[in-house]
């Protein structure tokens, strides 16, 4: 291989690879836009979830208990 031939290879590689960086920083620079997310559906999803467990608690929480106590019973130590 000659040093023209080597020159051109190199210079082949380096806009490969620039390409490459470009395009993965694009990639990059849109997920962190889109990590943002919407703060109040969040907000709402955790208020929701909560509400669901309290309810949970409330309507069948003396049946859990007793599950949970009979499950921990059975545990070999």
């Amino acid at each position: 291989m000659n040093t023209t031939e080597n020159t051109e290879t190199t210079a082949m590689t380096n806009r490969r690879l620039a390409g490459f960086l470009l395009t993965v920083r694009t990639w990059a620079a849109g997920l962190r836009e889109d990590d943002r997310g919407d703060v109040p559906g969040w907000v709402m999803i955790t208020l929701m979830s909560a509400m669901l467990v309290a309810g949970l608690m409330v309507i069948a929480g003396d049946a859990l208990k007793t599950l949970f106590e009979q499950a921990i019973s059975q545990v070999a130590p």
